[in-house]
């Protein structure tokens, strides 16, 4: 099913027309098919633990109010029947490698956002693929058909239109079964202002609470009334270029380019614990097994890394960031320990450890390693990481674990922290 402002009459050729697609509850739904005896119940992917979160859930979870990032105790207290499912991310990428293929065919620019959603520019494929609005449709059947999953379509003229017409295509939760939306959705440029106005302003990117307070003390609750509002009006509470950009958004105007290939920003691991940790001896390990997860990854995507980092959210939520930049590039897992351990190490962990995690920024593609006089032993590590790398490809990932590779993690020296200090890994102790 096709609809939308201006159903009637197909695309106009020489039009920017962009698609936005998301499946449907992706992890829950490929949960259910392939456990077909879960169809109808609420199911549940994420942590069953006291600390565990909801990564995913059905529509017929969602419609008792369960939603995605919430503590999986809530979720359970709302929809005490749920189906909790621990989640098989290995599987939920090979699908999305699918699925990916099937956008490849439809266009040479095909913007990832996450597993189960895309940006395509399908701007000047109607020779190739004929009525854009058509293309839409097909591509819903098409998944459909190659992977049993549902999609929802928003076609329009820039990515912002596209985004919430795939919004509006959505299905509906309820407790008796998802009502089916639309599927797909089309504005076209004559009816975006149409489509766009009677919107709440957070539909609008970059409008969290704190924005969307300030506009409605000056009674603009919709998209319209902002984009009626001007840009005037808005740089009392926003300033001048926040101001600038919501009313262009708000009007309909998005010239933001689908973008292929996006460079990764960064790579990390994190891990939520049942109890809290209390000292940084306790966490060793979790550590050492993050580390080489991102730094295997970062092997793999034949990336290096220029900064590490850390991120530590204590019982009561307070959350610690600190990074350190390294005097050269790397993708060694033994430097990422190190780097991450000396971090951990400079913070007050008395409070109680909930969730800790590694990261790597500042990526780039990896250049011949050179000749490090200070750090002898870098070719034996480098040959040390390509082979566990190579084990793993030909075994499984389980094949070598973390901390048969690690060794301790613990350097030697001044406290971390000390002025001037440099490390064993090479690395200046200059925080972010």
């Amino acid at each position: 099913m096709i609809t939308g402002p201006g159903r009637s009459g197909g695309a106009t050729p020489g039009r920017r027309w962009v698609l936005h697609v998301d499946m449907d509850c992706f992890f829950a739904a490929v949960e259910v098919l392939r456990h077909p005896e879960l169809v109808g119940r609420p199911v549940l992917v994420g942590g069953d633990g006291r600390r565990g979160v909801v990564a995913a859930a059905s529509y017929e979870a969602r419609a008792t109010g369960v939603r995605s990032a919430m503590a999986m105790t809530e979720a359970l207290r709302r929809c005490p029947v749920a189906v909790v499912l621990p989640g098989d991310l290995d599987h939920y990428r090979s699908v999305s490698g699918r699925f990916m293929s099937i956008l490849d065919e439809l266009s040479p620019l095909v913007e990832p956002l996450s597993l189960d959603e895309a940006f395509v520019e399908l701007t000047g494929s109607e020779r190739r693929l004929g009525d854009p609005v058509v293309t839409a449709a097909r591509l819903r059947q098409r998944v459909h058909s190659d992977l049993g999953l549902w999609v929802s379509v928003g076609l329009g003229p820039s990515k912002l239109v596209a985004k919430l017409a795939t919004e509006a295509a959505k299905p509906t939760p309820d407790p008796r079964g998802p009502v089916a939306g639309p599927g797909v959705v089309v504005v076209r440029p004559p009816d975006v202002e149409g489509f766009l106005g009677p919107l709440p302003v957070r539909a609008l990117p970059g409008v969290g609470p704190v924005a969307a307070d300030k506009l409605g003390r000056l009674g603009l609750g919709t998209v319209g009334e902002v984009a009626a509002a001007g840009e005037t009006t808005l740089r009392r509470v926003l300033g001048g270029p926040a101001a600038r950009q919501l009313v262009a958004l708000a009007r309909g105007n998005d010239p933001r380019p689908v973008v292929a290939d996006a460079p990764t920003k960064s790579i990390s691991s994190e891990r939520t614990f049942a109890t809290d940790r209390a000292d940084a001896g306790e966490l060793e390990g979790d550590l050492a097994v993050m580390a080489d997860s991102v730094a295997t990854r970062l092997r793999s995507a034949g990336l290096t890394a220029t900064t590490v980092q850390i991120k530590v959210r204590h019982g009561d939520f307070r959350t610690l960031t600190r990074a350190r930049r390294l005097d050269a590039p790397t993708d060694a897992t033994a430097t990422i320990r190190e780097v991450a351990w000396n971090l951990l190490c400079g913070l007050d962990l008395s409070p109680g450890v909930r969730l800790v995690g590694v990261g790597t920024s500042g990526l780039a593609a990896a250049a011949p390693a050179q000749l490090r006089l200070d750090r002898l032993s870098d070719d034996e590590e480098r040959i040390l990481d390509r082979t566990v790398d190579s084990v793993r490809r030909r075994f499984g990932s389980k094949a070598i674990g973390a901390a048969r590779q690690a060794g301790n993690v613990r350097t030697s020296g001044a406290p971390v922290g000390t002025p001037g200090h440099r490390n064993d890994a090479g690395v200046s102790d200059a925080t972010l």
